[in-house]
């Protein structure tokens, strides 16, 4: 018996816009640290062409940067010039000789980045970072739109199929969306459609510049895990504006780097916040993307195949009750 009998629903085809993918098994983007070296690029053509090789139907890669002040650290990946660009070339090439198509993450750092040029939508330390933002000015908000939407530009001339936003995990993007991190009076902060007002710019301008064929995948983060956290209705909303500015496919994040909560270690069921992903998905007409613990292809086929509906409603209480407990907990130590 083969995977593909074994696995119909998990091994069928699915389109996004002029893309058609083999499959539904998704490589998510993994950092690996070649993205930041000199002579990296090589070495993750061959680690991606393998991935390609094994029948992945798409691949993201690492995060690049749209501009220094996202960099993860100093002199990281970024993807800001033809330069650049030219060494993404070989790269797309052999994964795509191998049967893979290809999406680049572009990824700003925000609060979360390790060198004294970080920006934030205000200047609110992360626990995880020994630098205070720089809160970004509205010149600079604009300039970094354009920025995401260069690096998007650069992304289709090496050959990618498309990229990701990456917005979730408390990234920037993520930053503007939660009051928590967002304390602006002005026009990308306050109300909800305020601190939303970033993405979908970026997402606009993306669109603008590489045009509807190009696939624009946008990882939100469904479950901010932290107190001050977007609601769940805001990041519904937020999904539904995604798809009207020209998102092809929604990818779902779980919680910040900074939440307490655990999310894909092994104490924590399969599929375990799989019921949140569902919650989107009813709410838009474009595909959505499960992840977390997704990590079988037998509870991957149960996902497609059913919606697992019981399952869906015990693992919503376990998880609600993590969050729960980290909230107790965050409270105890205040």
């Amino acid at each position: 018996m083969t995977a593909e009998s074994s696995y119909p629903h998990l091994f069928s085809p699915i389109s996004l816009g002029n893309l058609r993918l083999k499959n539904r098994i998704l490589m998510g983007s993994m950092h690996t640290g070649l993205e930041d070296s000199r002579d990296g690029m090589e070495k993750l053509a061959t680690f991606y062409e393998e991935r390609a090789r094994g029948g992945v139907g798409l691949i993201v890669t690492g995060g690049f940067a749209p501009n220094k002040a996202g960099w993860l650290v100093p002199f990281s990946g970024k993807l800001t010039s033809k330069a650049e660009m030219r060494s993404h070339r070989a790269l797309v090439s052999r994964v795509h000789a191998a049967g893979s198509p290809i999406l680049l993450q572009i990824l700003h750092a925000g609060r979360y980045a390790y060198h004294p040029f970080c920006v934030g939508p205000s200047p609110i330390k992360s626990p995880i970072s020994k630098f205070t933002p720089w809160q970004m000015s509205d010149r600079t908000i604009r300039s970094t739109i354009s920025d995401f939407a260069r690096c998007a530009e650069l992304a289709a001339e090496a050959g990618y199929d498309g990229v990701e936003i990456m917005a979730s995990e408390g990234y920037l993007i993520n930053e503007f969306m939660a009051s928590y991190t967002n304390k602006r009076n002005d026009s990308w902060g306050g109300s909800a459609e305020n601190r939303a007002r970033f993405a979908l710019e970026i997402v606009k301008e993306i669109r603008n510049r590489v045009g509807a064929s190009f696939v624009v995948m946008f990882r939100l983060s469904l479950l901010d895990l932290v107190h001050g956290g977007s609601t769940a209705q805001e990041m519904i909303n937020l999904g539904q504006g995604l798809a009207d500015a020209g998102v092809t496919i929604l990818n779902t994040g779980i919680g910040w780097h900074e939440s307490r909560v655990p999310t894909i270690a092994t104490q924590v069921p399969r599929a375990a916040f799989a019921w949140a992903t569902r919650r989107l998905k009813d709410a838009v007409s474009i595909p959505v993307v499960a992840a977390n613990r997704i990590n079988t292809p037998e509870i991957a086929e149960e996902l497609l195949e059913t919606n697992m509906p019981t399952l869906y409603r015990w693992l919503a209480l376990y998880s609600r009750i993590l969050i729960l407990q980290s909230r107790q907990s965050e409270d105890i130590q205040s």
